[in-house]
């Protein structure tokens, strides 16, 4: 024991006598070895300055990319592959036209982009429902579960084992019962509280479980980059949810903490359904080790249309080359005309997307963006508020949800296309978070966004330039610090 500890002394001492030339190495590394955005570089090396022995073990933990590619590299190649046969498939049964598509002209190169980065084909026989309310939600969830009849697969970035799961656990433990194939997908960094016991015991029931990412040493999670953030529901292949609400008692307003929980989630019928199905065996095969491709009951197409919507389902991550999310939202505001909406928890946009924004506003398009009024996390609600300074000076309309927690993730431009699913509008879901949004165009689904939108209104307030201006020292001390660590956030 005593041979050990000094051991432990001695390895301390090394590190303080030779910190400086760690630090130096690890600079090194951050600087020519990985490909970084420079903003994100200065970030890391002043956390390595101010923060020598700490800020080493943080870049471990969440800076180094190291291993990406390693990581990723089998399941960029099934993206690939997948992706050529996808299109290759639909080139017949969908119009490459986007002349004779049902979507506005102006955005029609964003639907050839989609299709040709993301392998996103256009469906355009879709029905889609909105949920702004967490109780609303999983009442239709639970619903359409007990009506399955082949398979449930369910993918959620946070699934918490309290009073909302519980009910959601009965429903699929029964339909296990009754033959029906059921598959849940979690983060193990979301999903950490839940411990692997009970897990266990879902599979016990029937119930088949995948863990993404988990953790090393059981219970050490040494990685908080590269999380599934997605939330996909595919109830046989007809029913598709894709949105912003996760599992837990705060979600349906049971927090004390957060009070009324504000987001959106979208349900789809239609063959956009399937594209969800695609983006959750994708993810269920990279984590499961399966092939669920060869199974032909996930991919039967819809036999009639179940709507008129004209809906792409895409999705990013650091196993996709481009950040086709972040690329859609480029394309939207730098395309805009008229209007602008934003809603997002999380306003740390990249200098692309805050030139675009600023742009706009100064060339009289109206934009508008709407964030909570309280932190979840801190340090990212001050760098925010640093963002929305900016664009309040640019003369956008800001404002601040009151009635709760708001974290609803998505844009509408124009009243014309609306992109909206799991992505925040920060770098972090740009390009470390894997992702799902789904982008409908359409007058008539544009037009209810905006009806919600004004009616949050209602329980806002606006961030105006002499309020922002007002804001005490220390505010703006915690925006100063927090945007410089924007780029790691």
């Amino acid at each position: 024991m005593d041979g050990l500890l000094q051991n432990i002394l001695n390895l301390w001492d090394f590190v303080m006598q030779n910190l400086l030339i760690l630090n130096m190495l690890l600079a090194v590394i951050i600087v020519f070895f990985q490909r970084k955005e420079p903003k994100s570089v200065w970030a890391w090396l002043l956390i390595l300055y101010f923060l020598p022995i700490v800020g080493f073990i943080v870049y471990l933990c969440a800076g180094t990319d190291m291993y990406k590619q390693k990581k990723f590299r089998t399941k960029e190649v099934e993206d690939h592959i997948n992706k050529a046969i996808r299109e290759q498939k639909h080139s017949i049964e969908f119009r490459t036209d986007t002349k004779e598509m049902s979507v506005p002209a102006a955005y029609s190169d964003l639907v050839c982009y989609n299709l040709q980065s993301a392998g996103a084909v256009l469906s355009e026989d879709n029905a889609v429902d909105f949920f702004t309310d967490g109780n609303e939600k999983f009442e239709a969830l639970l619903q359409d579960m007990k009506e399955a009849e082949d398979f449930i697969h369910i993918q959620y970035y946070i699934i918490k084992n309290d009073v909302l799961f519980e009910r959601i656990r009965r429903v699929l433990e029964q339909k296990v019962k009754e033959g029906v194939e059921v598959r849940i997908l979690f983060d193990a960094m979301g999903c950490r509280g839940v411990r692997h016991s009970y897990w266990k015991k879902l599979r016990e029931a029937g119930i088949q479980t995948a863990e993404f990412f988990p953790a090393s040493l059981q219970r050490l999670h040494l990685r908080i980059n590269y999380r599934n953030h997605r939330k996909i529901v595919v109830i046989d292949g007809k029913t598709g949810y894709v949105g912003g609400f996760n599992i837990g008692k705060e979600y349906i307003g049971l927090d004390p903490r957060f009070g009324y929980w504000r987001d959106t989630h979208l349900r789809l019928r239609g063959t956009a359904v399937l594209s969800l199905e695609l983006r959750f065996i994708m993810d269920w095969n990279f984590t499961a080790k399966e092939n669920l491709f060869q199974e032909e009951k996930y991919f039967i197409q819809p036999k009639k249309p179940c709507g008129n919507s004209a809906v792409q389902i895409i999705y990013s991550g650091p196993d996709t080359s481009l950040q086709n999310i972040r690329n859609n939202y480029l394309r939207l505001i730098s395309g805009a005309r008229k209007s602008i909406y934003i809603q997002t928890p999380y306003f740390i946009p990249d200098e692309a997307i805050l030139n675009a924004l600023i742009i706009a506003a100064y060339s009289g398009i109206e934009v508008n963006i709407m964030i909570p009024c309280k932190p979840d996390h801190p340090f990212v609600y001050w760098a925010t508020y640093s963002y929305i300074g900016d664009m309040v000076n640019a003369g956008a309309k800001c404002y601040t949800y009151n009635n709760g927690f708001l974290h609803a993730k998505g844009i509408v431009v124009d009243e014309e296309v609306l992109c909206f699913g799991t992505a925040n509008m920060d770098i972090r879901s740009f390009q470390l978070n894997f992702e799902v949004n789904a982008v409908i165009y359409g007058k008539e689904e544009a037009e209810k966004m905006m009806e919600i939108f004004r009616e949050d209104l209602k329980q806002s307030k606006r961030i105006t330039k002499d309020l922002y201006n007002r804001r005490s020292l220390l505010i703006r001390i915690k925006e100063q610090f927090c945007r410089l660590l924007s780029p790691v956030l």
